[in-house]
């Protein structure tokens, strides 16, 4: 099942509203995290991104490979060259981690992002993603967050605001580079010319 709205799952008039909302507050999903903006022309190696993601590199490697979440600043070509993972990249990783933490199926998790892959990045850090375990659902406002726990006892969320302030407190400790587009000529491609100039 796609990932859907929590207005779609709304119980507003349950009468333990007051208590999920209470909870919700508890569980800091209401919305009132505020975020830097992320770094901008910057970029973190596998091992950074494992590390500020909670992740082993075996997951990473997979993920990437299968296309999950694949590095968006430099992927690599060929052996010895190094992925480089955005901020929005580590991100996404550890909300991958959270669910799969929790029992929600890969197949979810996979439409979980793609739905997040076409937000833009300031708008990630205004979305919770509630799941009951086998469906995710992305709730943007207090009344879905509360709605979803008020209709569920087994309902979970993460809002993306946390975790981006995690994230960020992670890398303010790891190592970064400055990010080169893919497209931008690539140092062992300039040597090779070279060679071939002086062979010619």
């Amino acid at each position: 099942m796609a990932v859907s709205s929590g207005e779609g799952k709304a119980h507003s008039e349950h009468p333990d509203r007051q208590v999920a909302s209470q909870r919700a507050g508890e569980q800091g999903l209401l919305f009132d995290t505020q975020v830097s903006p992320p770094p901008e022309n910057v970029g973190y190696r596998g091992p950074t991104a494992c590390a500020a993601a909670g992740i082993t590199y075996r997951q990473l490697d997979y993920w990437a490979r299968t296309r999950l979440v694949e590095p968006s600043v430099r992927a690599a070509h060929g052996s010895g060259s190094q992925r480089l993972y955005s901020f929005r990249d580590i991100l996404v990783l550890k909300v991958v981690k959270r669910l799969l933490d929790t029992g929600v199926s890969l197949q979810q998790i996979r439409t979980a992002v793609a739905h997040l892959r076409d937000r833009g990045v300031k708008d990630l850090a205004q979305i919770t993603l509630m799941s009951d375990g086998v469906s995710v659902y992305e709730c943007t406002s207090a009344d879905e967050v509360v709605d979803l726990l008020a209709g569920g006892q087994g309902v979970f969320g993460i809002a993306l605001g946390r975790v981006w302030q995690e994230v960020e407190g992670s890398l303010a400790e790891l190592p970064a580079e400055r990010a080169v587009r893919d497209d931008a000529p690539h140092p062992h491609d300039e040597l090779a010319r070279r060679r071939i100039r002086r062979s010619g």
